[in-house]
């Protein structure tokens, strides 16, 4: 299963960046100018804040089972997840948490 989460976190950073980055190639790049583009009318809206709630779950619970295993390594799907997207964080933290770990 390890390696499927990994492939998921890899097409989960590709697929959005393929959008993304067209979109500032058309757009400029503009942070502003592309959360204004997600506000652009409702059905944008409530997929930007379901995904922003999904990032704070996925976050929130990150932090919870890292600390209480001790799996350090987990705390990087947090920025995957801001910087990224919940399509990477998820998946990479599936696949860190599977890692194998010493003690």
């Amino acid at each position: 299963m390890r390696l499927v989460w990994l492939a998921l976190a890899v097409w989960g950073t590709v697929h959005p960046m393929v959008w993304f980055v067209t979109w500032f190639s058309q757009n400029g790049v503009s942070i502003s100018g592309m959360i204004e583009a997600w506000h652009a009318n409702a059905a944008s809206s409530g997929l930007v804040w379901d995904l922003t709630i999904a990032a704070i779950t996925l976050s929130v619970w990150v932090v919870w089972e890292s600390i209480r295993t001790r799996n350090w390594i987990g705390f990087l799907a947090i920025p995957a997840c801001f910087m990224i997207g919940v399509s990477c964080g998820l998946p990479l933290y599936l696949f860190l948490r599977g890692q194998p770990r010493t003690s």
